[in-house]
């Protein structure tokens, strides 16, 4: 089992301490970054060393690691190189770029190559499809992308080279990736940098400016509230929320059923919310959730009559299922 280094304990306890003490699970999916970042993938050593730190059992972390496809549960290379063939980018030619990837470099979706340098795969979509066909390298984009270009920049990354993406800043291995997602900063020069929107995104903002398309009593000077103001106001719509409804009557008779006159009954207040919760904590009591141990679906013994009543009156009528089925119809 890998012993994480003392560093990584120490950020631990820093991602630990960004939320509230009963809050701690929370702070889960940074936890699974920062050991991605150690090992280059979530190891079973990972997991057991979130579940340790959180107080959760090595089940629970599981099943976060394995629900979000950014943990790899494998040793992935220092570069991930990601093609999207989803629907435009395919229209586009993805899927010719991804086919000439995998067998340029001899490796298929989710594998990596011999040296370690990258491990390749194909993505269901990667947000950007004003751009496509689009790549990724450790989620940094490569826009308008064809089969020749994305050999070039996996040739480049294997012969030790860094390319440039096409917005952002430059690249970085998967490892240093991870450190950033765990909510760290990056310290290398040029790990940071303004990429700026591309024409395809401004397209839309471009054609509004033209046609003096905006939204109805939008203001762009409307100032924005701190923090403590934002809170403020929250707590006052809360409190204003929680006053009790008033109690009004009907002042006008109405006439009852014997053509007597009859007030209608005042209005009540809602229910108090401890009210509330014990009419909840009824309706659990008296409808118990499936368990593992019962079936979805009917009780096996409603299910067995079910079918021992099909088919006597199958026998019954000497009919086969057709001509039940037909019968059912004439009726």
């Amino acid at each position: 089992m890998s012993v994480f280094t003392d560093e990584t304990r120490e950020r631990a306890r820093e991602i630990i301490a960004r939320y509230p003490a009963d809050r701690s699970r929370s702070a889960l999916l940074p936890l699974l970054h920062l050991v991605q970042a150690e090992e280059g993938y979530v190891s079973p050593a990972g997991v057991a060393f979130c579940a340790e730190v959180l107080g959760l059992n090595k089940a629970q972390v599981g099943a976060v690691a394995t629900f979000y496809t950014m943990y790899k549960r494998k040793p992935t290379g220092d570069f991930l190189v990601s093609v999207c063939t989803n629907t435009m980018c395919n229209v586009l030619g993805g899927q010719e770029v991804y086919d000439t990837l995998a067998e340029h470099l001899g490796v298929g979706h989710d594998e990596t190559t011999a040296d370690g340098t990258i491990t390749l795969e194909h993505a269901e979509c990667l947000a950007a499809c004003d751009y496509g066909p689009v790549m990724t390298v450790n989620y940094d984009f490569f826009d308008g992308v064809d089969a020749s270009t994305a050999v070039g920049v996996v040739d480049e990354l294997r012969a030790g080279g860094r390319p440039m993406p096409t917005r952002g800043a430059r690249l970085c291995t998967l490892k240093e990736m991870a450190v950033q997602l765990a909510g760290f900063a990056d310290e290398r020069d040029g790990a940071v940098a303004d990429g700026g929107p591309g024409e395809p995104t401004l397209r839309g903002l471009r054609l509004a400016q033209q046609h003096g398309v905006s939204v109805p009593g939008f203001d762009p000077n409307t100032p924005i509230r701190s923090k403590a103001e934002a809170d403020k106001a929250a707590a006052e719509a809360k409190a204003e929320a929680a006053k009790p409804a008033p109690v009004e009557a009907s002042a006008a008779p109405v006439k009852g059923g014997d053509g007597a006159s009859a007030k209608v009954p005042a209005e009540t207040s809602p229910p108090a919310p401890r009210d509330a919760q014990k009419a909840a904590a009824a309706g659990v009591a008296a409808n118990e959730p499936a368990g593992d141990r019962k079936p979805a679906g009917d009780a096996t013994g409603a299910q067995e009559r079910n079918l021992t009543e099909a088919k006597a009156g199958t026998d019954a009528d000497g009919a086969g299922p057709a001509d039940a089925n037909e019968t059912g119809a004439q009726k």
